[in-house]
């Protein structure tokens, strides 16, 4: 955490309200923001994505970022369910701003607790201050939603707006920053305390150290079942199926192919482990997808085509001699398959979309994009762009902007006369370029 942050870190407090101990904490009022993104972690991102998703006058967000970036955000007040700050009109009129958002049940905290407990990596990256995808996944699929989604930051303003006002949409700009530099944050406003979660992991964590092994005739004993035929016919009567299983931390150990035996002709013994590796990974994913709340709401995975699977396959770091074949059988060479890889660590499919596929916005698409552009800079502050089709290149730089089909916008910097994936995508077109230019 720099120095800048460290000053406006102020002691967790405690207060008494109906009842109940409240955590709150108090960060100073930040520095002015001019010319950069107010989120550079992928977890800040998905924060400024909820409340993007949420507003609906694209004006108020434009308004709520030039406050922002102005310093017009004041002290903010972290506390259970709830941020607050007064922020302050460019006239000095000030505004009592409120966002809100759902706090975490008691059952939900002990599901999530008892998830981070079996992971050592996840209380590490917390420490470290980060918010790693897995942790997320995993907390998903224990049914426990730590990032807010479209329509969860409700907003409340003295001005009297009924959506997001400019500042509720300020103070939102604001919180972005102050996640980027601890995820901790982020589970106050869920209803948990630093200290608290610490404290609690650590006695979980000495409980699973010392809790004593099944006997070996329990074991016997939780491994008997019921024959199919027999639950079939009696299965009017049978008791409820148990809970599944948890989702193993780690995808499982393929055999091992290192053998006396001499492969078969034509066969590729480094080639298959790792197939069969990836194999093992995939369906670990897709478990914890299927075990995840309200999977059966989500649509089908488009199935991927020869020429994207080769891309997943080497984004996983195979040998060379794996990478040369799959580089020949998709037809784009080492550098083009390297590229390729690149766009796809950023953003799976639609990155790799974005990057070999170059489409023209029919009227309503390029009229949305437009008013996105204007929306996210001020007047004086608008870099110079030239359009083509569906990308937006920096007049005299090395930067460009290039718009997906679903809206989002995509960072690309050229580097050895090649354009290049700079950064996974984001609604704002002013972030997606602050990670080219880095702010200037």
């Amino acid at each position: 955490m720099n120095d800048t942050y460290d000053e406006a870190f102020d002691e967790t407090h405690e207060e008494s309200g109906q009842g109940a101990r409240r955590h709150e904490r108090t960060f100073a009022a930040l520095p002015p923001a001019h010319g950069r993104g107010f989120a550079q972690s992928w977890w800040g991102q998905a924060w400024l994505k909820a409340l993007e998703d949420t507003a609906l006058d694209l004006q108020q967000l434009k308004a709520g970022r030039r406050l922002a970036r102005a310093g017009a955000v004041g002290a903010v007040s972290v506390r259970p369910g709830r941020i607050t700050a007064v922020v302050q009109d460019p006239d000095g009129t000030a505004h009592r701003s409120d966002v809100l958002l759902q706090q975490l049940t008691d059952a939900e905290w002990d599901r999530f607790l008892g998830m981070t407990v079996e992971r050592a990596g996840h209380i590490a990256a917390l420490l470290d201050r980060e918010m790693p995808p897995h942790l997320v996944e995993d907390a998903a699929a224990a049914g426990v939603e730590l990032l807010p989604g479209i329509g969860d930051l409700e907003p409340e303003c003295d001005c009297d707006a009924w959506d997001h006002c400019g500042h509720t949409a300020a103070l939102s700009y604001q919180m972005a920053r102050l996640l980027d530099q601890d995820p901790f944050v982020l589970l106050l406003m869920r209803g948990r305390a630093e200290r608290e979660l610490l404290d609690e992991l650590q006695v979980r964590s000495v409980a699973q150290a010392e809790a004593e092994e099944t006997p070996e005739e329990e074991q016997d004993e939780a491994q008997e079942g019921v024959y199919a035929d027999v639950a079939y016919a009696e299965g009017a009567i049978l008791p409820p199926l148990p809970d599944l299983p948890p989702l193993p931390s780690e995808p499982g150990l393929p055999p091992s192919l290192d053998t006396e035996a001499e492969p078969a002709p034509g066969i590729d013994v480094t080639a298959l482990e790792f197939l069969a590796a990836r194999a093992a990974a995939e369906a670990h994913r897709l478990l914890a997808e299927a075990l995840a709340p309200g999977h059966e709401r989500q649509p089908v995975e488009v199935e991927l085509t020869p020429g994207e699977d080769a891309v997943r396959l080497a984004a996983a770091a195979p040998g060379a001699p794996v990478v040369t074949r799959l580089a020949s059988a998709s037809d784009r060479g080492k550098d083009g398959l390297a590229l390729a890889v690149r766009a796809w660590e950023f953003g799976g499919p639609a990155a790799l979309s974005v990057l070999e596929e170059e489409w023209t916005p029919g009227a309503e698409a390029l009229a949305r994009a437009r008013a996105a552009l204007d929306a996210a800079w001020d007047e004086d502050e608008r870099p110079q762009l030239r359009a083509a089709r569906n990308r937006w290149t920096v007049v005299g730089g090395d930067a460009q902007l290039r718009h997906g089909d679903d809206g989002r916008w995509w960072p690309y910097r050229k580097e050895r006369g090649r354009w290049t994936p700079a950064g996974p995508a984001t609604h704002d077109p002013a972030t997606a370029l602050a990670v080219v230019t880095g702010g200037e």
